[in-house]
């Protein structure tokens, strides 16, 4: 009955049992089947769905919009009228296959936890640009997304303060990466979302200096990254702390010694996560760590600590 409804075939009785509840169907089944009959030709079966439809609670409504082959008459019907229940926007945000018009018209009631969902899959911004302005307008917001959202709202000149040494590496023709670098200071966010998420090594490698940490996320985020590169990141001194911290957050990165390593020896890296993975490091590149004045005191003395120990063990 759900295939027949949703393809439009349903006979009469079935329109009319699904309305009366006794149809046998789930909870979840019947209210997105209500929506869709809630726009049928027929104005008393459109009429009774409707009125039907504000009996029933939100938990259900809730529940029928987190499945990831729900109708689309139900992602309308909630963003249009349910938006401001609990946890029915963020409900939307959570489904990658709702539609981002929707998630947007419901936008100034997402909670913290739905507003994250969109920033964990960066690639529903770049496929709506009012989304982002909509979230951005979400006074929800806890204090660290509330500064990415700001980000994306910002339209101030690119100025990127990018590593030479690794984007020549990258692309070694210079005019290459001029006509790059020309490309993207043109480029509003959004399109440089896109490009972080979709575009080449080379794009990776300027774009993670951009200002704009959401374009940081991004690039991060990108299926096409690879472990070179983000080793290569870890290592960079003029990355911002949070950035380095967000590498560390991905179990896939962590997987990388290479990485950790890079991430233990960089000044920039946010202490309390240098003092998280660097009893990782084997022994002779804890030694080496014990020697770089590079890193905050803390850290150096914690590797001197950890180094005896385990010569103490050892012996």
């Amino acid at each position: 009955m759900r295939a027949e409804i949703r393809a439009g075939k349903a006979r009469l009785e079935q329109k009319v049992a699904v309305c009366a509840g006794g149809a046998g169907l789930s909870p979840e089944d019947r209210v997105e089947l209500l929506t869709i009959l809630a726009t049928d030709p027929d104005a008393a079966i459109a009429e009774r769905a409707q009125n039907v439809l504000l009996t029933l609670p939100v938990e259900t409504f809730r529940a029928a919009v987190a499945r990831a082959d729900a109708d689309l008459h139900l992602y309308a019907y909630c963003s249009h009228n349910l938006a401001e229940k609990p946890g029915i926007a963020d409900a939307l945000a959570k489904n990658a296959a709702c539609p981002t018009p929707h998630i947007a018209r419901a936008a100034a009631h997402l909670t913290p936890d739905g507003i994250q969902a969109l920033l964990d899959n960066l690639e529903r911004f770049t496929s709506d640009a009012n989304l982002v302005h909509e979230v951005a307008k979400c006074k929800n917001a806890n204090a660290e997304q509330r500064i990415l959202l700001a980000d994306a709202e910002k339209d101030a000149p690119l100025v990127l303060d990018f590593d030479e040494d690794a984007l020549s590496m990258a692309e070694p023709d210079p005019q290459k990466r001029e006509t790059l670098m020309q490309r993207v200071s043109r480029m509003n966010v959004v399109e440089r979302l896109t490009l972080a998420l979709k575009g080449g090594r080379t794009e990776r490698m300027l774009l993670i200096h951009d200002p704009n940490k959401l374009i940081q996320r991004s690039v991060l985020q990108s299926p096409r990254l690879t472990d070179s590169e983000v080793e290569s990141f870890a290592g960079m001194t003029n990355l911002p702390g949070e950035t380095l911290r967000s590498i560390s957050f991905s179990r896939t990165f962590m997987k990388s010694y290479a990485i950790v390593k890079n991430l233990v020896n960089n000044p920039k890296t946010p202490l309390d996560v240098s003092l998280h993975l660097f009893q990782r490091l084997n022994a002779t590149d804890l030694l080496k760590l014990c020697g770089n004045k590079n890193i905050p005191e803390t850290l150096r003395t914690t590797a001197v600590k950890l180094h005896r120990k385990r010569k103490l063990g050892m012996g």
